[in-house]
Order: structure tokens, then C-alpha cells, then sequence
């Protein structure tokens, strides 16, 4: 279980340096547009990452 914890990490984090990597004027765009958000735009965005997340997982399953 652990292994598999720290796979999706991994694979979290290289998804996650994706962007930045390929295309860092893009991705500080993003960002600054992230920054301008309220904080319950960001909570929405982070919940429906969140179920997202989980209904793929559930799918895989």
C-alpha cells in the first residue's frame, strides 16, 4: 500500500513539473491568473480536483 502511495506522488510531482518545464512564461501566467482568484474560487477549483481525483480512482478500481 505504501508503494503505491508513493508511486502517485512521483507521479503527481512529475505532472506537476510539466508545465513550468515546457513552458515556464505560460505556466507564470497561470499562476499570476491563480493569484488573482478569490478564496472561494480556489476552494471550488480544489474540491472538483479533489472529486475528480476520486472518481478516477474509484473507475480504476
Amino acid at each position: 500500500m505504501w508503494d503505491d502511495l508513493l508511486r502517485a506522488l512521483a507521479l503527481m510531482l512529475v505532472i506537476e513539473g510539466l508545465l513550468p518545464f515546457i513552458s515556464p512564461a505560460r505556466w507564470r501566467s497561470v499562476f499570476e491568473q491563480a493569484l488573482k482568484l478569490n478564496d472561494g474560487q480556489l476552494r471550488f477549483i480544489g474540491l472538483s480536483s479533489m472529486v475528480a481525483g476520486l472518481l478516477l480512482l474509484a473507475a480504476a478500481l
